[in-house]
């Protein structure tokens, strides 16, 4: 597998890890006031999704200058 599938399998399982953490957060709240790690733990898959969203996202770009280059 190479760097830039490895990003992609390692964004793909950690959205579904939000997804979870999601959908638990709306859960917990219908039983009332949550307690504060369930309503703050979407946040570091949230973080983790963010950056490997803009190492995707500027993937295109760098392959343009590489190509140029050579």
């Amino acid at each position: 597998m190479t760097w830039n599938a490895g990003i992609r399998q390692f964004h793909r399982w950690t959205s579904i890890i939000f997804t979870a953490t999601v959908a638990a957060n709306f859960v917990t709240m219908s039983f009332g006031e949550p307690p504060a790690w369930v309503t703050y733990s979407p946040l570091p898959p949230l973080f983790l999704l963010l950056f490997s969203g803009l190492y995707m996202f500027a993937l295109p770009y760098f392959g343009r200058r590489r190509r140029a280059a050579a």
